[in-house]
């Protein structure tokens, strides 16, 4: 369960940008997850909960949206999305010559704090 690492870093990168700006309580964190980044949100969030205990985002929350696979195929030149987690061929024509362009970042988005 490699999201514990995940919301850890999270954590420590969102209190850290929270104390150099001169703010020392977190109320909510925002984050995007491709669904190609291998990352489960229900574990995020869990993960997430269970490690903001004793820090100054104690009472945050987080929120999590989530990006759909995006990419374009070098075969038929078609721009494609998927809510798939992989792609194996260009969904229009089969083609495997394809270039992915989102769906795997996982990226703090916004951050309130008080």
């Amino acid at each position: 369960m490699h999201e514990v690492s995940i919301a850890d870093s999270l954590l420590k990168i969102a209190v850290d940008e929270c104390r150099k700006s001169g703010y020392s309580k977190i109320l909510s964190v925002a984050v995007t997850i491709g669904k190609a980044s291998g990352v489960m949100p229900e574990a995020l969030l869990f993960a997430f909960d269970a490690l903001k205990a004793d820090t100054i985002a104690s009472g945050a929350s987080l929120t999590i949206e989530e990006t759909p696979l995006a990419g374009s195929c070098s075969g038929c030149g078609t721009d494609f999305t998927t809510e798939e987690s992989f792609v194996l061929c260009c969904p229009r024509c089969g083609s495997s010559s394809y270039a992915i362009h989102s769906g795997r970042e996982l990226d703090i988005k916004d951050m309130e704090v008080d």
